[in-house]
Parts: C-alpha cells; structure tokens; sequence
C-alpha cells in the first residue's frame, strides 16, 4: 500500500512520520505502537491497525521464551540483533506501516552518526532508545553513569538522529526528568515506560505496580513533557499496562494518546493462543487401535 503522503510507502520521513500520528488523533483514534521479535508478529501487527512497529532485542528474546529483560543484559549485540530482526525478518515482510529500529546508543564500540546512517539506510523510519537506562536504577546505574555509559548517550543519539539525519524518534523515559531531556533533544514522542509487562508464563509481578500508581507516574511524564514542548505525544508503556482496558484506564486518566505493546501484544497473544489450540488438538476424537 502507497504511502498517502508521498506515494512511495515506507520508509518514512520524519515529518512523513508526525504526519501520521497527528492524522489518527485527528480521527478519534489512539495511537497503537507494537513491538516485534518475528516476521510472523510484524506481519499480523500491521494487519491488526497499529501505527507502528518497533524492533528491538528484547523482540529475540521474547519470542525464545525468556523474559523481555534479556535484552537488557550483555546476551548478545543489541544493535546487531534488532538490524538483523528489520533486515531479514520485518521489513520484507510488511507493506506499509512504518518500522522503527531500537538503538544501543551506549554501545562504546560504535560511532552513533555511523551507526544511525545504517539504520537510515536499512529503510528503518526512525529509532528508539532500547537498550536503555532509563529502567535502570541503584549502583548499577551510578556506575553506567559515572564511566560515561549512561542516559546521556541516549539522549545525545536522539538529538543526532533528529537534528542531523531527519528520522523520527519514538523513546523511553523512567522519570520526569528525563522526559524533559529527550523532549529538549527533539522526541517526537515519548513513552512513559512503567517497568516490565505483568502476566503471562514470563512476566513479572512482585515487580510491577499497580493500575492507579502507573496513571500517577505516567502523568508526571505528560506534565513534563508538556512543560518543553505542548505537542510532543505520550504514550504509556509496561507494568499493570498489559491489556486493551489497562490501555482505555490509563488513556482516560492521563494526557496519554496512545499505547506501546510489546509483550502485551506479541509474547501475550501467542502464549494463549498457541496453548488453547494445541489443547483442542490433543482433544480430538481417534479410533482405538486393537
């Protein structure tokens, strides 16, 4: 299908980009972010409506069966993975939603403008911050800080790859702080990350919060946001956030437009979905064998 702006579908500029989402708020609709770890997701996301899919390297991990937190640990090249999810997997696959690769911006072994030149080119419409620290806290955190490894390099690579390369940027924030740094940077849109996705054989509970606490702490990441820039866009992302009402309650008690569903969309849909059926399988009728 045709890109509508320019005709050429994807990838998408920049301004094609905020094009789009002020289009689907325009028509009452929320904006529905997904991300994906297969062909197969991709391929079904973009059927199901959403705006936008995200790829990532907890997408890899996920869809293994391990929890999504994988991709924050040193299992792999995160840059590498998510370059290989798009290239090989995604892209191909897909017609005309836009494809946004997660960055590793505090990778020390890469040159980030050289780095955001291949994404560009991969035909990936813009980025987002993942790996990233902004769900990281305690010493860990202090010391990523203190040798040069810390959020700063993730707000300095959104700052490159929307003053400097036109692509759109879609980021994570874990405080209101750090809202106001990536909406300073140039953020077209920032997601108010809440923790890991609760539910499922994989996902967290002791370490999520609940449902009111979320629209709280997503809302001081609107307020922030706003605070630099009143048409930047939040979205809510993670924790008791996992189903389509979760989503409605947050939307409904925040200044929230929308939704990022990673797990809730991908690992959610295919745990239950591939169980229930296989259950109905073994359940079918067989003639005795005498």
């Amino acid at each position: 299908m045709p890109n509508q702006y320019t005709g050429t579908g994807n990838p998408y500029t920049r301004k094609e980009m905020n094009e789009r989402l002020r289009d689907t708020i325009s028509k009452g609709e929320p904006i529905i972010v997904a991300g994906a770890g297969t062909g197969i997701s991709a391929k079904f996301i973009e059927e199901g409506g959403a705006d936008m899919i995200i790829i990532y390297a907890s997408g890899r991990f996920r869809m293994m069966g391990h929890g999504s937190i994988a991709g924050m640990m040193g299992y792999g090249d995160a840059n590498s993975i998510a370059m290989e999810i798009g290239e090989y997997e995604v892209l191909p696959v897909v017609n005309e939603i836009p494809v946004i690769c997660g960055v590793h911006a505090s990778d020390p072994r890469r040159r980030m403008w050289h780095w955001l030149k291949q994404v560009k080119d991969m035909g990936f419409s813009g980025i987002n911050n993942f790996p990233t620290h902004s769900i990281i806290d305690g010493s860990f955190r202090t010391s990523l800080e203190e040798t040069g490894m810390g959020m700063q390099k993730e707000i300095d690579c959104v700052e490159l790859a929307t003053s400097k390369m036109d692509l759109f940027s879609i980021v994570y924030v874990g405080s209101p702080e750090e809202a106001k740094k990536m909406t300073q940077a140039g953020a077209d849109v920032v997601i108010a990350h809440v923790g890991c996705t609760i539910g499922g054989s994989i996902g967290v509970s002791d370490a999520a919060v609940g449902l009111e606490q979320a629209a709280k702490f997503t809302q001081e990441i609107c307020e922030a946001t706003h605070s630099v820039n009143k048409d930047t866009l939040v979205l809510s992302h993670g924790g008791p956030i996992a189903m389509p009402e979760d989503a409605a309650y947050i939307n409904e008690h925040t200044d929230t437009v929308g939704f990022v569903g990673a797990s809730s969309i991908e690992r959610l849909a295919v745990e239950s979905s591939i169980r229930d059926l296989t259950a109905e399988f073994k359940s079918i009728p067989v003639k005795r064998v005498k």
